[in-house]
């Protein structure tokens, strides 16, 4: 970031960052529940409709169905953006978006894009209750095909927001609730837009790595902050996005501090921090050099026989790894 020259609003920055897309590109539409003439249930998108008129729609309570109509418009030529009111309901649009638009890449042989993006709120602490304080990130980066963005600052929020909408793949950016009112400096030479496949470390730090996204990331911060008053040197990482996940910053950080801890908002079991972890202990910790995982590769799941069959991590691929890596002869160890 460059020196800062003023301040910007959180949802300020999401809605900024629409504005200036749709100006930009007219192909670019957005839709959903109350985000034209009440600008969002959290403010973030009044005077949208007002400026670009019929580009921006309120639609009715059906998330299936804005998903669902925002592939077709997305594989007809527009780029729409469409708002989930809260990320836990973005269980409803599932279908399309993981059977339709993620796939749509991979099954059109690479021919055709499928430049969408579903925008919602997610996180706790706005006392929402158990149905409405959820962060579906582990829901969501398990699908290849669909790419998973959560800015924890305004300046990343609207940069990252801009090249999502430039993105040809489907896009879930993920906004936390109790960041909307937050201010961040900014400065006139900040980027227009960020790469969504980079992590950046906000603090330099000797003892130990925190690994965050979203709000976790100013927790982190803070955390720092003491952990120094008590001689701890904190590094700090801030992940931008989990699909693409930006293993090389994470281990390169590791590989200075020798310690990882990672702050993520939600369960450890079935969780994106205990992901990022595997990761980590496979390729980063020397002492844990025969800790990996084995699985499919991050595609979807391919229709051919000669592909699918390798596809899956079955016998003969469980033997040649574990063979390989302990340098025994994968013939001699499967009886052939």
């Amino acid at each position: 970031m460059s020196e800062a020259t003023e301040t910007l609003e959180y949802r300020v920055a999401i809605r900024e960052a629409i504005a200036a897309e749709m100006e930009r590109d007219e192909s670019v539409v957005f839709f959903g529940e109350d985000v034209a003439i009440a600008g969002g249930v959290f403010a973030v998108t009044p005077g949208l409709h007002e400026r670009f008129g019929e580009r921006v729609i309120d639609t009715p309570i059906s998330e299936l169905a804005m998903s669902a109509g925002a592939f077709g418009a997305a594989v007809t030529g527009l780029r729409p953006i469409f708002e989930i009111m809260f990320a836990d309901f973005i269980l409803l649009a599932m279908d399309s978006l993981v059977n339709q638009a993620a796939k749509y890449w991979y099954v059109s042989n690479e021919q055709g894009p499928c430049p969408l993006v579903v925008r919602a709120a997610m996180g706790a602490g706005g006392n929402f209750g158990a149905m409405h304080s959820q962060s579906p990130i582990p829901w969501l980066q398990g699908v290849p095909g669909l790419k998973v963005v959560a800015p924890a600052n305004s300046a990343d929020a609207k940069a990252l927001l801009r090249q999502s909408i430039r993105d040809d793949n489907p896009v879930a950016f993920l906004e936390h609730k109790r960041l909307y009112s937050v201010k961040d400096p900014v400065g006139a030479d900040d980027p227009e837009v960020l790469p969504l496949d980079k992590a950046v470390v906000v603090r330099e730090g000797t003892d130990v790595t925190l690994v965050s996204i979203s709000k976790g990331v100013r927790d982190s911060l803070r955390a720092a902050d003491e952990l120094a008053e008590r001689g701890v040197s904190a590094e700090v990482v801030d992940l931008r996005s989990l699909r693409p996940l930006d293993t090389e910053t994470v281990l390169n950080s590791v590989a200075k501090t020798n310690r990882v801890v990672v702050v993520e908002e939600g369960a450890l079991i079935g969780g994106w921090g205990a992901n990022l972890m595997g990761i980590v202990a496979a390729e980063g910790l020397h002492d844990l050099d025969d800790a990996w995982t084995i699985a499919c590769p991050e595609t979807p799941i391919p229709y051919s026989p000669t592909l699918e069959n390798p596809f899956m991590p079955d016998e003969a691929k469980i033997v040649r790894e574990v063979a390989a890596r302990l340098g025994v002869d994968a013939e001699i160890a499967t009886g052939a």
